[in-house]
């Protein structure tokens, strides 16, 4: 549709007329990403003249069509200047049903919202849609949205949303995890003057369905249950991402460690539970190690202190289901041919290792998942397919932080100790490791870890002198080279030796060097004939 035509129609059509003629527009539209820049500025007038028909007084219908336009109109960052106002702003978060800093009563509208038609509820959907596109493209908008406290109306919304749709919920804490992200000033603001750490604990409570048995236990998922279901997973995954924003380098008192703990013990429920697909739930944990990588590392032993629900009695009556989750889930993702480890595979090793170096028992499991005794020395440590060899290859990854942070994990797991660490690795693959902590001479690294050594295989003890240190692995006789040869062989190679050095020394490639009286180097030539020897103690007659 030509744009002139439209605006010219907009200005003397009435309701039913703009409703047709912006669905129109919006059907040519919907899979539109890229405009065209010639026609920015008649877009730009097309996104104020939308906002003057939600100013006035439409129907829902005309309201929800006008915002599917503005929708489409926002994916263009050039043209959102008369969106990107107070009023835009403000219009915006009146048909999301948001109270913003200039409007009160949120007590008293609270209870209206529950009633709201399924047609009032789609408006409430497109125009959060909206508020999304906006704040991301437009740092106008951003600020904006401070100003007038959108932020503060979403979390009163979010209190309210359980009745609702959703859709409501999934875009209020979209737009909630957009603002938190792109204006950091305002987290700190979101969790001390609206508690919206608390109030997105609540949230993931509800739509996980927990149901606690203890102080930060959840009773475990029935094996038997149907897989959590797709929307309620969405919604999960949206509001752990906003509370990944409010916790980031966010330390907290006293008064955070029962929050703290309660997210940790809701995470561990999560990570118990199946979503529709494997790879929902492989994302679902993804968000789940990046939450509780910004948590206290005291706060982890909610994940195994699990008394009603019973543990392992070698591990000192801890339950170590979720820290086996873990596991398989960095072997995953280390297993994922193309991915991105540094995004996908670093939080999870992170995690992993601050759980092993504060819990001894997470340690002693997880050690003796990754590192058990060792028995085949025949093979090179990075040479295989158990989940060793596969994290002793990452210690040699071109990326600096994956290297680092597999080699710290297995570090950690050796409980720092040099020699322990070679045992498994092999000096080669721990070199970069061992030079960064200055601990080439060997030793251990600062951390003190409890007494509970390892004993050594029968099959390690043999064959331990025969190990190269270097590679870590028992190596084959090499065969001697000369064995074969006839005397005349040899004295041909010998003689090609000698020429080759020789030729090297000529062209000062090269330059041999012999050892003076009093234990210096220097240049053959001079320890052969020097000048200051004393030969004066020869016999004369």
């Amino acid at each position: 549709m030509d744009l002139n035509n439209i605006l010219s129609q907009l200005e003397t059509a009435n309701e039913e007329e703009i409703d047709a003629l912006l669905q129109q527009y919006n059907r040519e539209n919907s899979h539109t990403f890229a405009f065209e820049p010639k026609e920015e500025a008649l877009r730009s007038k097309l996104c104020q003249s939308v906002l003057t028909v939600l100013g006035r007084q439409v129907l829902p219908s005309c309201q929800k069509t006008c915002l599917e336009t503005l929708r489409i109109l926002s994916r263009d960052k050039r043209v959102l200047a008369p969106v990107a106002t107070r009023e835009g702003m403000m219009t915006l978060g009146r048909m999301a049903r948001l109270r913003t800093g200039e409007e009160g009563g949120d007590e008293e509208k609270s209870s209206q919202e529950d009633t709201l038609s399924e047609e009032e509820e789609r408006v409430v959907v497109e125009a959060l849609k909206c508020l999304c596109n906006v704040v991301y493209n437009s740092p106008a908008a951003q600020q904006v949205s401070v100003d007038v406290q959108l932020a503060h109306g979403l979390c009163a919304s979010l209190r309210t949303a359980r009745s609702w749709r959703h859709e409501v919920g999934l875009f209020s804490l979209r737009l909630l995890f957009l603002l938190s992200a792109l204006r950091p000033d305002l987290r700190g603001v979101l969790r001390r003057e609206w508690h919206a750490v608390r109030l997105l604990s609540e949230v993931l409570e509800h739509t996980l369905d927990v149901r606690w048995v203890g102080p930060y236990e959840a009773a475990c998922p029935d094996s038997q249950a149907l897989p959590m279901p797709a929307e309620d997973n969405e919604r999960a995954m949206e509001a752990l991402k906003a509370s990944f924003n409010l916790t980031l380098s966010y330390t907290g008192g006293e008064e955070d460690d029962h929050q703290f703990r309660l997210i940790a013990a809701i995470l561990r429920h999560l990570l118990m539970l199946k979503t529709e697909t494997e790879e929902k739930t492989e994302e679902a944990h993804s968000h789940a190690v990046n939450l509780l990588n910004n948590l206290p590392v005291s706060c982890l032993d909610v994940l195994i202190d699990l008394p009603v629900q019973g543990g392992e009695e070698k591990y000192g009556g801890k339950n170590m289901d979720v820290i086996q989750v873990l596991l398989d889930f960095m072997e995953k993702r280390i297993d994922k041919q193309g991915s991105n480890y540094k995004e996908g595979l670093t939080p999870v090793l992170s995690l992993l290792t601050e759980g092993s170096r504060q819990h001894r028992e997470i340690r002693r499991y997880i050690k003796a998942q990754v590192l058990p005794p060792l028995k085949d020395v025949k093979i090179r440590p990075e040479i295989g397919t158990t989940i060793r060899n596969k994290l002793v290859r990452l210690m040699t990854h071109v990326d600096m932080g994956v290297k680092q942070t597999a080699a710290e994990f297995l570090f950690v797991l050796c409980k720092e100790s040099v020699d322990n660490l070679l045992k498994y690795t092999g000096y080669g693959n721990a070199a970069g490791l061992l030079v960064a902590r200055g601990l080439l001479a060997g030793g251990r690294g600062e951390t003190q870890y409890s007494e509970d050594e390892d004993s050594d295989t029968e099959e390690y003890k043999s064959a331990k002198p025969f190990i190269n240190p270097i590679t870590g692995h028992v190596e084959e006789p090499m065969p001697n080279p000369i064995e074969e040869m006839t005397e005349e062989q040899k004295e041909y190679e010998a003689q090609e030796l000698v020429n080759m050095f020789d030729k090297l020394s000529r062209q000062n490639v090269i330059r041999p060097m012999g050892v003076r009286p009093d234990g210096t180097l220097a240049p053959l030539e001079e320890t052969l004939c020097d000048p200051h020897e004393d030969n004066s103690g020869s016999d004369s007659d």
